[in-house]
């Protein structure tokens, strides 16, 4: 699923060492608007708004393009952009100052907060919950789009097994969030629908942010926007709907702003206090004491020399905070599919003195400036090199993402080069035979799902996987 690779000092391919074009003698604000421009007229994005915020003020705002392409109305620091499950973060914050107010406990089952749950729920952590390591099933995907109410889709979701025991391994899940949310509310004595964003709104001075959706849309809220593989040149809007519940991890709207305000006050210590943000920006590991890449609401992001974390949304926006560096960055665009968080360290570049691109980061940045036809053979020559070190999590990431956008032969080359640095990882054989499959090599998908399973017995997508791919077909 994503990132990082490696520019600057003592780089050994030729075709990275040529990064960048950009001069870097110009402005910070120079620098940032021309990342902002490539980056739309590369992924074709409608409308954006980008922040940056640097030792407690903006310092950087602008608006680009449009926020709806059929009345040609052009984006403005105003409109609000839906910032999807970014929301998680808002209440990752929101648990967070449950913890230091002594309300909550992170390391004590869900079941001490809230009532009526299976047996197979009751003794999951919050700390699970927040991390996305608790095993249980989403209600989301079974709403169909709404098509399905919620409280029958939640019925669902309690009457289904468990997929793993918690903290096993990741799984991706709105229930997680939505029970967070019925626990804080639960001890405010509200109703378990009611948004946690609020307080923050209110201690960070952000005045035009709202919980919404497609059907509640706010008067200057942005069109979302996707394109379509039948018609790759014409950006279609999409329809997004949220239900109470699942507003506890997307459906918050926002302005890049109102994003700035809430990220110096995350880092001036008004929303929490030092030791609050520690443990909300860790780690959490699984049971075999192994690394995840989420800590609590947040992607804690592998860098070598500087602590990074952040939040996406939607695969339309993102918000990086360097807080040793004081340095924040939100973008928020109508594009899904936009990956804004591929050029966000290089816009946080600009403003940290001495910052050098590591690991994906860096090989995006050099890519940037290859024609397309080099991708295959600069990633490829990664291999060579023993500089080359990135976050396995990062790179998988963004081959996942490039896979889920049909970029299938790139998918390959990264997911490949994923596999080959990481051979012990059941999870990178995983995503690799998910690109074989997607580039029409059954035979190469079939073998790596098997590796992936004789490192990972545990892997049940690969067992699911390999009883379709290994299916006879009609006829014979």
């Amino acid at each position: 699923m994503n990132r990082r690779a490696l520019l600057a000092a003592g780089l050994a391919c030729p075709a990275l060492a040529a990064f960048s074009t950009l001069a870097w003698g110009a402005t910070p604000a120079d620098r940032t608007e021309a990342i902002v421009r490539r980056f739309m007229a590369d992924r074709r994005v409608p409308g954006a708004q980008v922040v940056v915020v640097k030792d407690g003020a903006i310092v950087f705002s602008r608006a680009y393009g449009l926020a709806d392409l059929a009345g040609k109305i052009p984006a403005t620091p105003t409109t609000t952009f839906p910032i999807n499950s970014i929301t998680k973060a808002f209440t990752g914050v929101a648990a967070m100052r449950e913890v230091q107010a002594g309300r909550l406990d992170l390391d004590k089952p869900i079941g001490a907060y809230v009532e009526g749950l299976p047996e197979t729920w009751r003794d999951i952590q919050v700390r699970r919950l927040l991390s996305h390591t608790s095993g249980l099933p989403d209600f989301v995907p079974r709403q169909k789009d709404g098509a399905v109410d919620e409280a029958t889709a939640w019925k669902e979701a309690l009457a289904a097994p468990v997929l793993f025991p918690p903290g096993q391994r990741f799984h991706y899940c709105q229930t997680n969030y939505a029970l967070v949310q019925m626990a804080i509310d639960r001890l405010h004595g509200l109703p378990v629908s009611t948004p946690l964003g609020g307080e923050q709104f209110a201690i960070a001075g952000m005045t035009s942010s709202r919980y919404g959706d497609s059907r509640d849309p706010g008067p200057s809220r942005a069109t979302s926007y996707g394109y379509r593989r039948e018609t790759p040149d014409q950006p279609a809007p999409r329809q997004e709907v949220f239900s109470p519940l699942a507003r506890a991890a997307a459906g918050l709207d926002s302005t890049g702003d109102d994003m700035g305000r809430w990220m110096i006050a995350l880092m001036d210590g008004r929303l929490l206090d030092a030791g609050a943000r520690k443990t909300m920006w860790t780690q959490v590991p699984y049971t075999d004491g192994q690394l995840g890449q989420w800590g609590l609401g947040w992607l804690v992001l592998e860098r070598p020399d500087r602590l990074v974390v952040g939040m996406t949304g939607g695969s339309r926006n993102a918000v990086y905070l360097y807080p040793d560096d004081g340095v924040g960055v939100a973008i928020l665009s109508n594009l899904a599919g936009g990956t804004p968080e591929d050029v966000i360290d290089e816009i946080a570049r600009a403003y940290v003195p001495g910052m050098r691109l590591t690991g994906v980061a860096a090989l995006r940045a050099a890519l940037s400036d290859q024609p397309k036809a080099a991708f295959a053979g600069v990633i490829a020559a990664q291999r060579k090199d023993p500089a080359f070190k990135p976050s396995e999590h990062e790179l998988n990431d963004w081959g996942y993402r490039l896979l889920a956008f049909g970029d299938n032969a790139k998918a390959l080359a990264v997911l490949s080069l994923t596999a080959d640095l990481f051979p012990k990882s059941g999870n990178a054989q995983d995503s690799l035979a998910e690109a074989y499959a997607a580039n029409g090599d059954k035979a190469a998908a079939i073998a790596h799902y098997r590796r992936s399973l004789a490192l990972d017995p545990g892997n049940t997508n690969a067992v699911n996987r390999l009883k379709r791919l290994e299916a006879p077909t009609p006829g014979s």
